[in-house]
């Protein structure tokens, strides 16, 4: 650490009613560091695969290994950034993952990157559990919930400049040397965290066992469950479509080169600027009914997504991942309300069905693209939709219409 510029400690007092700048950026960019690596491979994959002589299946397992490791890691992570301090949890996160991008530049078999890319999934809980913690520590009220939007703003962009930047760079480069533009971009990101995110203290917690404890207590409340479901659904959903999409876009009748693929995740960030219509949602048709109401957004998207021309299906994307967001915000939103108390780990649960869902979600869509192609997928993935519907049923109104 003393390689880095010395940290903004900030004054005494400071932020209460209003988080200056440089920490907005700062917070951007932890949650841009964040996502810029997790889903970057998916407008590569086809070239991946290609170059490893691997089936789709095999190539989409480099964005399970990472989900999969994320979800196992997940309930460490509390315990351990309040051991060490949020701040310091979260730049060595990021420290961590520059590197380790780097390395899947020099991985020339699927082995090595798996495992590259599971050690990336074990660094980011400390991100998004250390944010999450420092922000609503510092601030409350309106003031915490616009630093988690800048959070989520800089993760939403983070997440696209990620896959954008991968298949634009792998058109000059390769997918190697893309991974490498991918590191030095995130290498950026942690002295600016650093200089400009004012330090804290670390914390004695109830230690990692009392937080296991406490998540699995909370497994026994039908609600939770019901968002844990949820939430899994949701993330196979998103990765069986933007990781296998792009084998569809590789193939006729589009044929795109990497660069294209990337191009069409231009509307990824158009989706989440939908996310603020939830209280609208709620006050309606409250959380069963804005869940539902999310989850045929999504399947209206997976339809547009079996018309066989490009704009229907950027269209499509555009659609189905605003449905995404929707369900996400509400999901984790629930297991909050739902959790009576030790919040943190229900959060912590939640995390890890999220992303458990999302490794299957990685990979079993492979299996029906293997036998029924891109329509596989999309059945596949409304069938997870499905399911998530039928867990909706268990998330009660509790008053949120108007």
């Amino acid at each position: 650490m003393s390689a880095l510029p010395e940290p903004d400690r900030g004054a005494p007092g400071e932020g209460a009613n209003v988080i200056p700048f440089r920490q907005k950026v700062a917070i951007f960019l932890t949650g841009f560091a964040a996502f810029l690596p997790l889903y970057a491979p998916q407008a590569v994959l086809p070239d991946m695969a290609a170059t490893l002589g691997v089936s789709p299946t095999a190539a989409g397992s480099v964005i399970g290994a990472t989900t999969l490791a994320v979800a196992l890691a997940a309930p460490a992570a509390g315990p351990l950034v309040d051991r060490f301090g949020r701040k310091f949890a979260m730049v060595t996160a990021i420290l961590l993952l520059a590197p380790l991008t780097l390395l899947l530049s020099f991985c020339t078999g699927l082995s090595d990157i798996l495992v590259v890319r599971f050690l990336q999934g074990v660094a980011l809980p400390a991100l998004f559990a250390g944010i999450v913690a420092y922000v609503t520590e510092r601030w409350q009220g309106h003031t915490a919930a616009v630093g988690m939007g800048v959070y989520v703003s800089g993760g939403v962009i983070g997440g696209f400049a990620g896959r954008f930047l991968a298949g634009s760079s792998a058109e000059l480069l390769g997918w190697q040397g893309a991974f490498a533009v991918l590191a030095v971009v995130s290498a950026g990101c942690a002295p600016v965290v650093w200089r400009w995110l004012p330090a804290d203290a670390a914390r004695r917690g109830g230690g990692l066992m009392t937080h296991i404890a406490t998540m699995a207590n909370h497994l026994r409340n039908v609600r939770i469950r019901a968002a844990c479901v949820l939430g899994a659904t949701v993330l196979f959903a998103l990765n069986g479509t933007l990781s296998y999409i792009g084998f569809r876009l590789a193939g006729p009748p589009f044929d795109l080169s990497p660069a294209g693929i990337g191009l069409v995740f231009c509307v990824y960030p158009i989706g989440s600027a939908i996310v603020p219509l939830n209280g609208r949602l709620l006050r309606r048709f409250g959380f069963r009914g804005a869940a539902l109401v999310a989850l045929a957004v999504c399947a209206v998207g997976q339809a547009t997504l079996l018309v066989p021309q490009l704009a229907v299906t950027i269209v499509g994307v555009c659609i189905f991942v605003t449905g995404i967001f929707l369900c996400q915000s509400l999901a984790l939103g629930y297991v909050g309300r739902a959790a009576a108390t030790g919040k943190g780990a229900a959060a912590g649960l939640y995390v890890c069905c999220f992303y458990a869902g999302g490794s299957l979600g990685a990979v079993a869509p492979g299996l029906a693209w293997g036998s029924a192609g891109w329509t596989g997928c999309v059945l596949l993935v409304c069938a997870a939709l499905t399911l998530g519907a039928a867990a909706s049923r268990f998330m009660d109104d509790g008053g949120t219409r108007a």
